[in-house]
């Protein structure tokens, strides 16, 4: 009997024609540094620039308190996984007054403190670059995204979203180039679990980070939210197929115990379950900043 045949199925001819034209785009831009968080967007961004560019790409990676525990160490694993060189810096958002009273453009605080730092670490860590590109797509020209407005005063170049790739051509094209991270939840930083109005801080960050990881680990799934809304009050968002399990007595009462452990008062869930960007509902329309 024949083997059967594990390769990665080609993508549509749409996408491989965007991916060429991707390749293209990159390749002109000579010496590339890639805003590197280790998901899916900027994983596709980052194999691009190593295929279109290889030695004149580099990915770079953001420390801070904000990110979620691992993912620095993950986004290590895949750029290896992916062959393009690493950096690692460090960022200091927690230190701008305007990102820690978490107003809905704090995102604009937190890409900027990124590129700056980006701007400055490398070329004193001996890297030259002539562009910095990062993951954005065309799906997020309809989202509240103020981080873009930072992204445009530093020429930040987004590449997917001028080839018109949407989120699900760039898991079309991560599954064809058998990225770990093709079918990976979105992971924004932690900052954006806390309310707006509700000041961002490391401590802050720090319990969500472990209520995550509590709830991930007893009940053995990868998509969720735990809110830090105002008075210290937890809002948990996990898919609707999953809130039985939530509120088994044993489930429920772990939770509780642990969250309030933590620092939490209040321990609630969601009824309309998870969705990414649910706080953004909560905001002005006035405020909203998007893509036009």
């Amino acid at each position: 009997m024949a083997a059967a045949d594990h390769s990665p199925q080609p993508p549509s001819a749409r996408t491989l024609a965007q991916r060429d034209t991707l390749l293209k785009r990159l390749a002109s831009l000579g010496r590339v540094a890639v805003a590197f968080s280790g998901g899916v967007d900027s994983a596709v961004a980052a194999k691009a620039a190593q295929l279109a560019c290889g030695e004149r790409a580099i990915a770079v990676t953001a420390s801070s308190s904000s990110l979620a525990t691992g993912e620095v160490e993950q986004a290590r694993e895949l750029a290896e996984l992916i062959g393009i060189r690493h950096q690692v810096i460090y960022t200091r958002e927690f230190a701008n007054p305007d990102y820690v009273k978490n107003a809905p453009d704090r995102c604009y605080f937190c890409k900027t403190e990124l590129y700056s730092r980006l701007v400055d670490a490398l070329p004193a860590s001996g890297i030259e670059f002539d562009v910095i590109i990062n993951g954005a797509n065309l799906d997020d020209r309809g989202d509240h995204r103020p981080g873009m407005k930072a992204a445009a005063e530093h020429q930040v170049l987004s590449p997917l979203l001028e080839c018109g790739l949407t989120k699900h051509d760039v898991r079309e094209l991560a599954r064809y180039w058998e990225l770990p991270v093709w079918d990976r939840p979105a992971s924004p930083c932690l900052s954006s679990r806390i309310a707006y109005g509700v000041e961002a801080t490391p401590e802050r960050v720090q319990r969500v980070d472990a209520a995550e990881a509590h709830i991930k680990q007893l009940l053995g799934i990868r998509e969720l939210r735990v809110r830090h809304e105002a008075a210290d009050l937890a809002r948990i968002e996990v898919p609707l197929n999953e809130l039985p399990r939530l509120l088994e007595p044993a489930t429920r009462t772990a939770i509780t115990a642990k969250l309030k452990e933590l620092g939490f008062r209040c321990v609630t869930i969601d009824l309309e379950g998870f969705r990414s960007g649910s706080l953004n509902a909560l905001v002005p329309l006035e405020q909203l900043q998007v893509l036009g």
